[in-house]
């Protein structure tokens, strides 16, 4: 049986349509050419590649060349201007133009993104602006009504569309990322092309998701979508306020789960943790002293039992970030302080 309806969606449309804009974003003409000037270089020099008409095969011309362009919606989440989208809305961008609901427009500059969590932050100048309130994402429950609010197909612009949630914590594999977080809501509500970094709102009209795919076999909407949760986003939003882009880091360890056999095969102290196989060079293991036949057991304040409790104590570990790891090392318990470094 579905859910039974609210009387009305109007109240939480009329209070989260206000705080939902389209954007616009492109490269610059000088973007642009440094953009192709490096491909250029990227293949000048490789033996085996015909040269002639270089150039050509680049756009045909130095002076020739195509600006990166695309659009999408933002939620404004301050009265002072800024606006949580998606990263592949405006990663490419430094021209970027945010039209309210009443059709005002601003230029925007960007803040910064997050690539592994398809988050950006963008800002526009000004004060007053109508905000959307950011709820509690872990609260929501399969079958509530949610609303969805954006700009699909680019000219239909403050669209809104009603459906239930489906499912939660859903991993789709969509986000091509070495580091990628997918714990999206899974809702009926359609969404197009244009609606990427719009709200999914609540039937009080706020906040609990950012549209941000579809699954569709044609590239319009074809029954489901999927959006960032606001507890997620609210995290990665005020990190990007406070520090700028967001680089995600890895500890460089390999090895596996421990079992009855690992346990008897390596004579190992205890039947729990994580057992290091392999550190690779260079990397935060290895400089923050962790050796191969370690037996991590714990991150900060986080006890490890698996390889997935070990990446899920450091799915939003970023680059400087120390962590205390707790290893058995031949039956001792020793406490390494680790620095995050860059992904090898």
């Amino acid at each position: 049986m579905a859910p039974t309806a609210p009387a009305s969606f109007v109240t939480a449309a009329e209070k989260s349509t206000p705080a939902v804009v389209h954007i616009t974003a492109q490269e610059s003409e000088a973007m642009a050419s440094q953009r192709l000037q490096q491909r250029r270089d990227q293949y000048r020099g490789f033996e085996g590649f015909d040269f002639f008409g270089l150039d050509d095969f680049f756009g045909g011309g130095r002076s020739q060349f195509f600006r990166q362009k695309g659009s999408g919606s933002g939620v404004i989440i301050s009265n002072d201007g800024y606006i949580v989208t998606n990263n592949h809305v405006v990663e490419f961008a430094d021209e970027i133009i945010v039209t309210l609901s009443d059709k005002k427009e601003y230029k925007a500059v960007k803040i910064g993104t997050d690539p592994s969590t398809d988050l950006a932050v963008i800002k526009i100048e000004g004060e007053n602006f109508p905000t959307t309130e950011f709820a509690d994402s872990d609260l929501v429950r399969v079958g509530e009504w949610v609303l969805a609010v954006g700009n699909p197909f680019d000219y239909l612009t403050s669209t809104v569309t009603a459906g239930i949630v489906s499912a939660k914590g859903r991993d789709i594999n969509i986000i091509k990322e070495d580091k990628a977080i997918e714990e999206f809501i899974q809702t009926d509500a359609a969404i197009n092309p244009g609606n990427s970094g719009g709200a999914l709102v609540n039937t009080d009209g706020n906040l609990i998701g950012i549209n941000t795919a579809i699954a569709t076999p044609t590239g319009t909407y074809a029954g489901y979508s999927f959006a960032i949760p606001s507890n997620l986003a609210k995290e990665i939003v005020f990190d990007i306020i406070e520090n700028g882009n967001i680089e995600r880091a890895s500890l460089g360890v390999s090895g596996y789960d421990i079992d009855e056999e690992l346990v008897e095969v390596y004579n190992l102290p205890t039947d729990r943790g994580f057992y290091v196989m392999e550190v690779v060079s260079g990397s935060a293991a290895e400089f923050g002293g962790i050796l191969p036949g370690d037996v991590v057991t714990r991150v900060n304040a986080t006890d490890i039992q698996s390889f997935e409790d070990l990446k899920e104590s450091l799915k939003f570990g970023k680059v400087g970030d120390e962590l205390n790891v707790t290893v058995n090392r031949k039956g001792d318990l020793k406490v390494m302080k680790v620095r995050l470094r860059k992904s090898l």
